[in-house]
């Protein structure tokens, strides 16, 4: 499972940096001139923002779960790979649609990311302590 997160973990980042140029380029070429392009280009690179810190988080995880025996890792790992495609999948939704109403889902995976770093916390409490 380790192995599994940590693949993830560098899947998602590597989503990560490839949406993020896009936005950067290809986005901002297509709604330029469009009355929300501001507002649609700031969604894109917030979602793309939260996406690569999470992708980090997940990876980081994937460190934790190789040391404890609980699945309190696994279930962070979960609510962070939930975080990434409810929060930053509706901001990017809403960044190529310009549909604000997607908005409403967003914060569930706001709270899913928060949720995702509670249960990481509560994972390294866990860690053997090291020996002085």
């Amino acid at each position: 499972m380790n192995r599994t997160i940590g693949m993830l973990s560098a899947g998602f980042a590597f989503l990560g940096v490839v949406l993020g140029a896009m936005g950067a380029h290809a986005l901002k070429g297509s709604v330029e001139g469009l009355a929300d392009a501001a507002d649609r280009l700031r969604w894109w690179e917030t979602g793309a923002r939260y996406h690569l810190t999470h992708a980090l988080a997940l990876g980081f995880t994937a460190v934790v779960a190789h040391h404890v025996t609980s699945k309190a890792p696994r279930v962070a790992a979960g609510l962070f790979i939930a975080g990434i495609l409810i929060f930053s999948g509706s901001l990017y939704v809403m960044g190529l649609t310009g549909i604000r109403g997607l908005g409403a889902i967003t914060p569930i995976g706001g709270f899913a990311q928060l949720g995702g770093w509670l249960t990481l916390m509560w994972s390294m409490k866990q860690l053997p302590a090291r020996a002085s």
